[in-house]
């Protein structure tokens, strides 16, 4: 038998094209699944964004968020222990979203060295919220955090229940709370789920 140098070059280009669909498919698969809770940029309106502060109880810290040059949120401010007061929150509320198909909350921030908490509500009338711990340094960080590590919590105590289910979201946040006065500044990119 011959070789065929065409029915070669038939066979690669199959194989060539067989590989891209397969390429395309995974591509396609992926954005399915991961998808942009929050995005800043220089057209966001830091209105979509709600600061509650220790102020609820008595407190006496202060907080803000608004946009840089580049469109990231800033979202800085003190805290204070005063009149039993020790900490600030950020948080955006949305329609519910399916996060079902989802594994993880991806964070692009960059902080000043001090600790964090991401916090995240499946539905805006549960008392609790989940929430992760994390430290920030002082450059770029994208923070991955897997469903199965938000705990939940009411007002600084860990409850005795399941970590977060991921089948829906109706809030995200930040909080800062590490039991000293301070000044804090974090910087936000965007809040993802993949």
């Amino acid at each position: 038998m011959l070789w065929d140098a065409s029915r070669s070059y038939e066979i690669f280009q199959i194989f060539q094209i067989n590989h891209f669909m397969n390429y395309l498919l995974l591509l396609i698969l992926a954005m399915v699944n991961h998808f942009v809770i929050f995005d800043f940029n220089t057209n966001t309106n830091p209105r979509d964004w709600k600061i509650v502060d220790d102020g609820v109880m008595g407190g006496i810290s202060k907080s803000i968020i608004t946009l840089d040059q580049d469109g990231n949120g800033i979202f800085e401010g003190h805290v204070s222990l005063e009149n039993n007061g020790g900490f600030s929150s950020v948080r955006h509320q949305f329609k519910t979203v399916d996060v079902s198909k989802s594994q993880r909350f991806i964070l692009r921030i960059q902080g000043d060295g001090k600790s964090y908490q991401f916090r995240v509500k499946s539905q805006l009338n549960e008392y609790y919220s989940y929430k992760f711990d994390f430290r920030t340094n002082k450059g770029w960080q994208v923070i991955e955090i897997p469903f199965e590590d938000l705990t939940p919590t009411f007002r600084g105590r860990t409850l005795g229940m399941p970590t977060f289910p991921n089948n829906v979201l109706e809030e995200v946040g930040f909080l800062v709370s590490n039991k000293i006065e301070e000044d804090f500044r974090l910087k936000i990119d965007f809040v993802k789920v993949e």
